[in-house]
């Protein structure tokens, strides 16, 4: 039977009071170090952010979507102030000053990256005390949900998630994540309302997408980050949901045609371009060289790829023929 558990990360104080007056749709739970992926909990599951410095307190909660190790410039790019910072000069000072003087930024200009979605920061007269943690976690810890202290951890946080009505919203969300629960799972609140709440934003829709297609072009196969796009296949002002079987990784000129209808894809995930390059810009010939070729790089997992219906969308609404 699959466990359910929960994270309790050691947080910055300032990094959430900044975000707590945010108030954004996900946030980046960064790590300095820039070497480690995070792989403690899975997609969907809570991340709780702990104050230390005296405080010993659980003061906001996280759902898990994604973790990766990203530059810190893109990173910025990304998420911007969802970082926990008001600018990118402070950015790189505040990860400096976490940093080993063995690992500058200068020779290794990554941060991990941990993003969590519908981010909910409490009030202090809810902050929660951990009455047995140790000084010698210097991350954080993960617990189960079945055990004793896990599940007394997780009643409170939810107590205060139902008082801040997270739950009450639509019981249809196009954008959600997926998570399988064991029937026998206990807390119902959690199992059955959180699947309708927790969706993906634009910041963490494009770390995934990057990241599924190994930061290569799907078309082109061009690697240099900073000009790689994550393209929704149907667009997101047309309903299209921030789902990994909805983007693809495009270089931004095939992202530009491929939105405009001169470029799209197959079933069978080969490259068609239109001939109305051709004939309204007298041009082309640097993107026909792709036309019936298969796409470079695919996600490793099938149910990862490109949805038909999304596909299908795309071919009768945008390309041109």
């Amino acid at each position: 039977m699959k466990k359910l558990e929960f994270y309790i990360g050691n947080t910055d104080y300032d990094w959430f009071i900044f975000l707590k007056n945010l108030r954004p749709d996900e946030i980046n739970f960064w790590q300095p170090g820039g070497k480690t992926r995070f792989h403690a909990i899975n997609i969907g599951e809570p991340f709780l952010f702990r104050l230390g410095k005296g405080i010993n307190k659980i003061a906001g909660v996280g759902f898990f979507s994604s973790n990766s190790i990203l530059p810190i410039d893109f990173a910025w790019e990304v998420f911007g102030e969802k970082n926990g910072v008001e600018s990118l000069e402070f950015f790189r000072q505040k990860i400096a000053s976490y940093r080993d003087p063995s690992n500058p930024i200068d020779k290794n200009p990554n941060i991990g990256c941990i993003i969590l979605t519908n981010p909910v920061f409490f009030e202090e007269n809810d902050w929660i005390e951990i009455p047995s943690w140790s000084r010698s976690i210097v991350q954080g810890r993960k617990y189960d949900m079945y055990s004793d202290e896990g599940n007394a951890i997780w009643e409170k946080v939810e107590r205060i998630l139902e008082k801040q009505k997270f739950f009450e919203v639509e019981k249809e969300y196009k954008n959600q994540l997926v998570l399988d629960f064991p029937e026998e799972y206990p807390n119902k609140k959690y199992s059955e309302e959180f699947l309708t709440r927790a969706r993906l934003g634009q910041g963490a829709f494009r770390v995934m997408i990057t990241d599924a297609y190994k930061r290569q072009c799907a078309v082109t196969g061009e690697k240099t980050l900073p000009v790689l796009d994550a393209a929704h296949i149907k667009p997101y002002d047309k309903s299209g949901p921030h789902s990994i079987r909805n983007g693809i990784l495009l270089r931004t000129d095939i992202h530009k045609l491929f939105d405009r209808g001169y470029i799209t894809i197959t079933y069978d995930y080969r490259i068609e371009v239109s001939r109305k390059i051709k004939e309204e810009f007298d041009n082309g010939k640097n993107y026909y060289q792709f036309h019936g070729k298969s796409i470079i790089t695919l996600p490793q997992r099938i149910n990862d790829r490109p949805s038909r219906q999304f596909i299908e969308w795309h071919n009768q609404n945008v390309y041109k023929e």
